[in-house]
């Protein structure tokens, strides 16, 4: 440390006690009486939760009270590192101390390394601290006096006594100021432990609101933000988003190159989502692959979307872990704050809904929820507790979605398609059952219900020349994967009758993404039972003609976002031909999906796609009004449906 904050010698000090009181000090009991009430603020004080730094300022204001001296001061000493801790009575004291800091000599070391107390009487007769003797002389120090901070074999630095002039200390204040030093040093050790007592407990509760991985917060922490953004945001009437992202194809990246390449990445996505941030948005890593964003005081939703944009441009960059170059995509959803009283949990909700929404149609991509345009059908607050128990209680139904042949328009199937009619809320969202279920963990019993009924169904229609009329069923990726689905689909077929192959089953591609080998051999033992399989919103994936190369797909449905496109450029027309033109290449039937113009009708025929389905042929309909139509054209060689109508419900429209 230096003499003084420019660097010049220490000037000579005045001292705190003038010199008269020294000399004046009282005898013994009065000595005694002063120390008894020194140890008695002691006990009385410091064994609560008086601070490390408020006892040595407590010890070096008593001290001087107490005995023959004009100062005192404490420095707290650990080998190997600057004082943290130093306390003095006077500014001269404070100087004393720092300048035997500043020379590695002194005293107060000489007691902190030898552990017994240190008397220099007269610093003009000192000898054996020949650089600190002649500073502190210039500077008006007389004799001091020192005593260690001891605790049993504990050394935790020195209590130092100044005199202005020099003269020995009486042997009954030597031993007070060592009682007081000793009493001191305990009560210190009983602070430090309670400091390192709440370090820890601060570091754990750190620990326990972050990622370990990544640093981020954590879910829990995460909740906490939401809940004081979501308050704010009613009070200044500014918009709170929250993005929901999920990594595409991760579990891929874990399985071809293992965990520690896929921690890193994590890493890199965390580090590089950050970036995109403002300083005071939170970004959090809720588990896994998932992340969250939380972005406050934004003037309106629109700069939510901007959000959205800049978090898909970063993907666009491939990530670059370990040598190996990863090209990842995200699947985003995002929920804006609404001007209602909603639980901030249920803007996470949203976000989640909207994400799963996004991976449901195919991986990659984004969709936003507004929660002040999504009425009480459509959101998923309390839905999950609602969901058990309501395949016992009659809630679900199917409605069907007919599948016609593009150039005559002949029915040649249906599209089962599952209806939740909840006893409050009526008709829930059908955007929002298969996400529920695959969240709560109900899609397996659900998905074989839909697919026991969706059969049982199809043999009513088995009338006159219709016999051939099939069923498709989608099937999610969770639902495909599970344990024992291929048998559960044979054992279905055998229960009732009919051709296997008139069933289809409705697959994404993001089940060839998320474990290709377990895909294949699943699809393979589908194909041996003998039903129809179909690649779904087919063109949006990833590498979709890699999986038409190499898994038993028979079918091929083209995205309704790709089909809206029709008409609108001569580029949009060449995309859906050469997808219909791919897929006739390679012997597969091609089905296009959300047909809803004639104009789009008239384009897909010329296209020759082989079959459609969308509201220009018919909307969703129950299962009772397909088989009265069917049954009503019995004696009918070739069954059409009604004339086409515009579609007047979007709310139907929309396709779980």
């Amino acid at each position: 440390m230096r003499d003084t904050d420019d660097g010049r010698s220490l000037a000579p000090v005045v001292a705190l006690r003038p010199r008269g009181e020294v000399a004046a000090f009282g005898g013994p009991e009065r000595s005694d009486r002063d120390l008894a009430a020194v140890l008695g603020e002691f006990a009385r004080t410091m064994a609560t939760d008086f601070p490390i730094q408020g006892i040595l300022d407590h010890l070096v204001r008593r001290i001087v009270d107490v005995l023959p001296i004009t100062g005192a001061g404490v420095t707290l000493i650990s080998p190997g590192v600057e004082p943290r801790y130093v306390a003095a009575s006077s500014d001269a004291a404070l100087a004393f101390e720092q300048l035997q800091t500043e020379l590695d000599e002194g005293p107060c070391l000489s007691a902190y390394r030898h552990g017994g107390a240190v008397s220099v009487p007269d610093l003009n007769l000192d000898v054996e601290f020949p650089n600190f003797a002649p500073r502190a002389l210039a500077a008006g120090l007389g004799a001091v006096f020192t005593f260690p901070l001891r605790h049993e074999d504990l050394c935790l630095g020195a209590l130092d006594l100044y005199r202005d002039t020099a003269g020995e200390l009486a042997p009954a204040s030597m031993i007070a100021a060592q009682t007081l030093a000793d009493v001191a040093a305990a009560y210190l050790l009983n602070a430090q432990a309670r400091a390192d007592l709440q370090n820890s407990a601060n570091s754990a509760r750190e620990a326990s609101l972050h990622d370990a991985l990544t640093g981020l917060p954590n879910r829990t922490l995460m909740l906490e933000r939401l809940e004081h953004a979501v308050l704010r945001a009613r009070r200044s009437h500014k918009v709170t988003a929250l993005l929901f992202v999920d990594l595409d194809r991760f579990k891929q990246v874990n399985d071809t190159y293992g965990h520690e390449v896929g921690d890193r990445l994590l890493i890199a996505v965390a580090q590089r989502l950050r970036t995109l941030l403002r300083p005071g948005d939170t970004l959090a890593r809720l588990s896994g692959d998932e992340f969250v964003a939380l972005c406050e005081e934004l003037d309106d939703a629109t700069l939510a979307d901007t959000i959205v944009h800049r978090v898909e441009a970063a993907f666009e960059v491939p990530f670059v872990i370990s040598g190996h170059e990863l090209t990842m995509t995200a699947s985003i959803g995002s929920a804006v704050t609404g001007h209602d009283e909603e639980p901030p949990t249920r803007l996470l909700h949203h976000a989640d809904l909207a994400m799963y929404r996004t991976k449901h149609r195919s991986a990659g991509g984004r969709e936003m929820i507004d929660p002040s345009a999504v009425d009480d059908a459509q959101r998923p607050d309390g839905l999950e507790d609602s969901l058990p128990g309501a395949i016992e209680r009659e809630e679900l139904h199917l409605d069907y979605q007919p599948i016609v042949d593009t150039l005559d328009g002949r029915l040649v199937g249906a599209e089962a398609l599952l209806r939740w009619t909840h006893p409050s809320r009526g008709l829930v969202s059908p955007l929002l059952v298969i996400p529920l279920a695959e969240q709560s963990g109900q899609i397996v019993e659900i998905g074989q219900w839909v697919l026991q009924n969706a059969w049982a169904e199809r043999q009513r229609w088995d009338t006159g020349p219709h016999r051939d009329v099939a069923v498709s069923v989608n099937v999610s990726v969770n639902q495909l994967m599970a344990a024992g689905f291929a048998d559960m689909v044979a054992t279905v077929l055998l229960a009732g009758s009919g051709d296997p192959s008139l069933l289809t089953l409705e697959v994404t591609e993001n089940a060839f993404v998320q474990d290709s080998a377990r895909a294949t051999i699943v699809l393979q033992s589908l194909k041996d039972i003998g039903v129809n399989l179909a690649l779904d919103a087919f063109g949006t994936g990833y590498s979709s003609l890699s999986h038409l190369l190499n898994y038993p797909v028979h079918t091929i449905k083209v995205d309704r976002t790709i089909v809206a496109q029709l008409g609108q450029s001569t580029s949009s027309n060449a995309a859906v031909a050469a997808l219909i033109h791919l897929g006739h290449d390679l012997a597969m039937h091609v089905v296009s999906q959300g047909v809803e113009t004639a104009e789009q009708h008239d384009e897909l025929t010329r296209l020759t796609s082989d079959s459609s389905q969308g509201f220009y042929y018919a909307p969703p309909m129950s299962a009772a009004s397909l088989e009265l139509l069917i049954h009503e054209s019995s004696n009918c060689p070739t069954l059409r449906l009604p004339a086409p109508a515009a579609p007047t419900n979007t709310y139907t429209h929309a396709r779980p």
